[in-house]
């Protein structure tokens, strides 16, 4: 009898499917993808969710988990979809409630060729056997409920201490955009809305650990004068410390006349009856970037056996001027950026060994033999087996910066 092999991404590189940190799995950019690392469905979305799908529930298998124990699910597409279309693709592969929070980007690009969509996992094993579950519906717009039939969509979900929450527009409940042409009244859209949710789940935006944003900046002045006003919107809901963050430029968003979309995680503990922050360890090492505005945020948070890290690109170090080293060029970049994250590790006993997953933003055409080039010189810095990765090809915010990358670590 031959043995089912597991599947693999197409690169000439040892990587894990699936990691474990603290009481979390993670599995990075699962895609439709055979043993050998190819495409089994090429183009074709609805096939490859179903492959990807399985593909999800393979990886977990191999740090017991199922995907009954799935909380969040971060989905990158290609594909003339709208995101309620693929949420409810997705969805329907959740027998039990309430099901997963299920995020979505829709990109311009895939990392390998045929790919349209690859899908990122986080799971607890056993939470919903747990006494502390929670769960907040996301409103739908009317003409997308029968998507979903009878079902709920979840919108934030607590399995005992940890939180997610799905990324969102500022699309209201009737599918309909709040404040057009206006990014930063969107931003406090999107930001009072998360405040909501998080508080119907007993928490607030001070328990975040990690915040991920997009934004649609346009091509009208300078890079720094489009990301500021939107920065001090998001930042203006956090107060010091904050939690780590990684905002990258987007390219599109559904619905039509979103200009930013936001997620974030947090996690709260219930002690005697009584929600309670859980106090995180930070560090940040004089050497890395700042911004070069103040804002709240860390770069490197530890709690319950998880470090977190925020989205690293090439700065240049010991400074908050914006300026990049070795600007435009993929490969030192990738390479300088690894040391930041090396740099904050350190401070708590850790090294690069010790990532469980990360997630990386970096500048392509779009084409397999530059992912390909791009995961060997990870690999190459790392000296060992790679993480589970998520890998999203794209154009960043200038020329100037070629990646930006972020990860967990085992703490």
């Amino acid at each position: 009898m031959t043995t089912p092999t597991l599947w693999n991404l197409p690169i000439p590189v040892i990587h894990h499917l699936c990691a474990s940190s603290g009481a979390l799995s993670f599995v990075g950019g699962a895609g439709d993808f055979d043993a050998a690392g190819r495409i089994r469905n090429p183009g074709d979305l609805d096939r490859q969710i179903e492959g990807a799908m399985a593909n999800v529930a393979d990886a977990l298998a191999t740090e017991s988990c199922a995907l009954d124990d799935v909380i969040r699910l971060k989905v990158h597409y290609t594909a003339e979809r709208d995101d309620w279309e693929v949420i409810a693709a997705l969805a329907r592969f959740f027998k039990a409630d309430p099901s997963p929070v299920i995020s979505t980007v829709p990109e311009p690009l895939q990392p390998f060729s045929g790919q349209t969509i690859q899908i990122q996992a986080i799971a607890q094993r056993g939470w919903r056997m747990h006494s502390d579950v929670r769960a907040v519906p996301r409103p739908m717009p009317p003409e997308r409920r029968a998507l979903f039939g009878d079902r709920t969509v979840t919108g934030g979900l607590r399995a005992g201490e940890f939180i997610a929450l799905a990324n969102r527009t500022a699309e209201d409940a009737d599918g309909a955009v709040q404040h057009p042409d206006d990014g930063v009244a969107q931003t406090h859209f999107i930001m009072e809305k998360h405040t909501e949710t998080l508080a119907a789940l007993g928490a607030s935006l001070q328990d975040c650990i990690k915040f991920e944003g997009y934004s649609l900046y346009g091509s009208s002045g300078s890079t720094h004068d489009r990301w500021e006003p939107l920065a001090k919107a998001r930042a203006s809901h956090f107060r010091e410390p904050g939690p780590v963050g990684t905002v990258v430029p987007c390219h599109r968003l559904n619905p039509q006349g979103a200009l930013a979309k936001i997620e974030v995680l947090a996690m709260r503990e219930l002690r005697n009856g009584f929600d309670k922050y859980i106090p995180r360890e930070d560090h940040w090492p004089w050497r890395v970037w700042d911004w070069p505005i103040p804002l709240p945020y860390r770069q490197a948070i530890r709690l319950r056996d998880t470090v977190w890290l925020g989205g690293q690109w090439p700065g240049r170090p010991y400074d908050n001027k914006w300026l990049a080293v070795m600007e435009g060029q993929l490969m030192p970049q990738t390479r300088f950026t690894m040391t930041y994250i090396e740099d904050l590790l350190r401070p708590f006993g850790r090294a690069p060994a010790d990532l469980k997953l990360l997630v990386c933003y970096f500048t392509s055409t779009g084409t397999e033999a530059e992912t390909i080039a791009f995961t060997k010189t990870v690999a190459d810095w790392l000296g060992g087996v790679l993480p589970p990765m998520t890998l999203v090809p794209m154009l960043m915010y200038s020329p100037e910066i070629a990646v930006e990358i972020w990860g967990v670590a085992q703490g």
